[in-house]
C-alpha cells in the first residue's frame, strides 16, 4: 500500500513540474532553456522534477519577499492618488 502511495506521489510531482514548466514563459525559467528542463523532467524522474522546482523556476517577487521596501509619500503613490 505504501509503495502505491509513493508511486502516485512521484507521478503527481512529475506531472506538476512538467505542466508548470511547459506553461511558464521562457523568461521565467532559470539555468537552462525551457526545452532542456522539460527533457530533464521527463527523463530523470523524479529527480528532474525536484531539480526544476528547486533551481529552474523563478522565485516570485511580491509583498514580504525580496529586499527592503521603498517608502514613498502619498503624493507619489498612484494607488493613493486614484482614491482621491
Amino acid at each position: 500500500m505504501s509503495r502505491v502511495i509513493l508511486v502516485v506521489l512521484f507521478v503527481a510531482l512529475n506531472l506538476y513540474a512538467f505542466i508548470h514548466c511547459a506553461q511558464t514563459e521562457q523568461d521565467n525559467v532559470q539555468k537552462l532553456p525551457k526545452w532542456g528542463w522539460l527533457l530533464i523532467i521527463a527523463l530523470l524522474q523524479p529527480f528532474g522534477a525536484i531539480a526544476y522546482l528547486i533551481w529552474g523556476r523563478q522565485r516570485r517577487q511580491g509583498p514580504g519577499r525580496g529586499g527592503p521596501r521603498r517608502v514613498i509619500g502619498p503624493d507619489d503613490d498612484p494607488d493613493f492618488l486614484r482614491k482621491l
